[in-house]
């Protein structure tokens, strides 16, 4: 199983990744063939695995097996790619990872047995691995939280007067909690202190918030082929993201005609709201923000006990979150 290129330049993480892959395919244990091969397509679609390498690379500030590293960092994927199983069912969405969603390939039934399944193997994993019961209390934390923001989301659908402090809220559960839990278990698991588990924790859910905003900027920035998915598509199902709720902040009138359509909103209408975006300073907005939050965690990981994952660690997030694509 290959993992994604970029890892080539990341030596202290890539051999591990790739055994984590390894151990997700030994865990995918059912008996129903659609569920398996649905499950396998997705973690082969070329996923960048950033969850379970700050896992990894928070495991590497003091010896530790990585035996145990490697599969709580499996725990963690197997999280996350449910997640993302589900919510594409939600979102109806046909693509994922620039390739065809797992429901639209093989239907919403089959969907949501494999996200189901794969919860299953993340706690068999935890319940496997971890040293205590704060492990799991922690991650039954995260997965609340995930939740919640998921249901704020819906919540707010087609609202032109959520408020910037809802949408953070928002993406600090649906993306923030899933880096701050895997930055915490690494930490935590490692035998590193309760207090530096706890800072591991912070630094991940402001990385996870800079990299949600940082791919809602793409949205309007990048093209379909580069992003991998279909852009301004959330946009039409309501789901209002950083650069345009800043923009409607400074006048909601212009956009009024063209969101009032909501799902009825043509390639046209999209292309007017864009441009809108882009006038009222929404995009310049949202990347001050992400700015913000991406030099909140990089300074915090400067004051890390300087030992070599440090500068990976650094590397790797400064990377991620100035990307273009």
């Amino acid at each position: 199983m290959k993992i994604h290129p970029m890892w080539r330049n990341y030596p202290l993480v890539e051999p591990e990744l790739e055994q984590v892959l390894t151990l997700i395919d030994k865990n995918i244990t059912t008996n129903n063939a659609p569920v398996r091969d649905a499950i396998l397509k997705m973690i082969n679609a070329g996923g960048k695995l950033l969850r379970p390498a700050y896992c990894l690379l928070f495991s590497q500030f003091k010896p530790v097996d990585r035996h145990k590293m490697i599969a709580l960092a499996a725990a963690v994927e197997t999280l996350h790619t449910a997640t993302l199983i589900h919510d594409d069912i939600i979102d109806e969405a046909d693509v994922r990872r620039g390739q065809p969603s797992i429901q639209a390939t093989f239907g919403q039934d089959t969907a949501v047995y494999a996200g189901d399944y794969l919860f299953t193997v993340c706690f068999k994993l935890l319940a496997g691995y971890a040293s205590d019961l704060r492990s799991v209390q922690q991650d039954g934390k995260h997965m609340e939280a995930i939740l919640n923001g998921e249901l704020d989301q819906m919540a707010t659908r087609y609202n032109l007067d959520i408020t910037i402090d809802q949408y953070l809220t928002q993406i600090s559960g649906k993306t923030g909690q899933l880096f701050a839990l895997s930055s915490f278990l690494g930490a935590y698991e490692s035998g590193n202190s309760l207090h530096f588990a706890r800072n591991a924790q912070t630094i991940g859910l402001n990385i996870g918030i800079a990299f949600q905003l940082l791919d809602d900027i793409l949205d309007y920035t990048a093209t379909s082929a580069q992003f991998g998915k279909p852009v301004q598509e959330d946009m039409r199902q309501g789901v209002y993201s950083a650069p345009l709720i800043l923009a409607l902040h400074d006048d909601s009138d212009d956009f009024i005609p063209y969101l009032s359509k909501r799902s009825q909103m043509t390639p046209d209408d999209a292309q007017a709201v864009d441009q809108l975006v882009r006038q009222h300073g929404g995009i310049d907005q949202a990347q001050t923000l992400a700015r913000n939050y991406t030099d909140t965690a990089l300074a915090a990981i400067h004051k890390l006990p300087d030992v070599p994952v440090r500068a990976t660690l650094e590397e790797l997030t400064s990377t991620l979150l100035n990307r273009q694509s």
